[in-house]
């Protein structure tokens, strides 16, 4: 029987100028155990103030309440790696939500609703705390692999790709609850945070874990890019979102993300050096999201051809 939650870890112990070096060992200990088994766990005291959350989850809220031709108005331009902007999931879509993507501050391919007002500076506020939170849990992440000090943060210098999503999902209806079909994430590091109306789950053993909304928490995954570098000693989670009936669900992911230039592939520590094969071949990175992408807007009618990154998988 898979266990009801996913672990929780106090990150206080990094903020701490006297050094606690018990906490700091107790959290390496137990994300390195999540990351090693299923690639989730949640986080709390990580320097984002739960107001902040809760505002711009609110704020988000009143932007998909307007009318279609309102949001349509931050419809994306051209030119961006993924659509910045507003977009609805097509109708044909397995996927049954909208969302508000945006990239780092400054970015020329963002497109920002003019109402509600506050949104563009509460996005980027949030965006900014979860740039640092991102680069704490990289720097986590790079000690649990036992990897150089430093090593993934130059290697994953370039911060221009990360971006935001404010997310929607529909009410559920009588024959259909699906919000988000069972994935994995393509990038290096996933943050979300949920209103109470929850749905998130992950799987964990072969069952379905919900992770039950809690105030002030964030939810943290590790994702391809991760899994791939490991040569899959870390776990890129799959999860997944069912609706509830009666109920839109609102939620914010934050994908700290790796530059599109960027060259994929295991890393000598789990392959050469520890005589082990790998079970993956190198990529271009904005290749396999341009791939990924491609699943969103052309959803293929079989499951079995949507990609993942079992496409780049080594038959052993």
């Amino acid at each position: 029987m898979a266990s009801s939650s996913i672990p929780t870890v106090d990150l206080s112990p990094f903020f701490n100028e006297e050094g606690d070096e018990h906490g700091r060992r107790k959290a390496i200990e137990t994300i390195a155990k999540a990351c090693s088994e299923y690639g989730f766990f949640q986080i709390m005291n990580h320097g984002m103030p739960t107001d902040m959350m809760n505002t711009a989850l609110q704020l988000s809220k009143t932007f998909f309440q307007y009318p279609p031709e309102e949001k349509l108005k931050s419809s994306p331009g051209s030119g961006a790696p993924l659509p910045a902007g507003y977009s609805k999931q097509p109708d044909h879509s397995p996927d049954k939500n909208e969302y508000l993507l945006v990239f780092p501050p400054g970015s020329s391919f963002n497109v920002y609703p003019e109402n509600p007002p506050e949104l563009r500076s509460v996005i980027e506020e949030v965006f900014s705390h979860l740039v640092r939170i991102g680069s704490l849990l990289e720097s986590i992440i790079n000690d649990c692999l036992g990897l150089p000090p430093n090593f993934l943060k130059e290697y994953n210098h370039d911060r221009s790709w990360d971006f935001i999503a404010a997310l929607r999902y529909f009410p559920a209806t009588e024959r259909e609850t699906n919000g988000i079909t069972e994935h994995e994430d393509g990038n290096c590091i996933t943050f979300v945070f949920q209103d109470e109306v929850g749905g998130l789950e992950v799987r964990k053993d072969g069952e379905w874990i919900p992770v039950v909304p809690a105030e002030g928490k964030i939810v943290v995954n590790i994702a391809d890019v991760i899994q791939v570098l490991s040569n899959k000693k870390f776990k890129s989670a799959t999860h997944r979102v069912v609706r509830s009936k009666g109920r839109s669900r609102y939620s914010f992911a934050f994908f700290y993300n790796l530059h599109g230039d960027k060259w994929v592939k295991p890393l000598p520590q789990f392959t050469t050096e520890i005589a082990e094969s790998p079970k993956y071949r190198g990529f271009l990175y904005k290749e396999y999201q341009q791939l990924r992408m491609r699943n969103k807007t052309h959803p293929p009618s079989r499951p079995e051809d949507v990609i993942h990154i079992t496409h780049y998988a080594i038959e052993t």
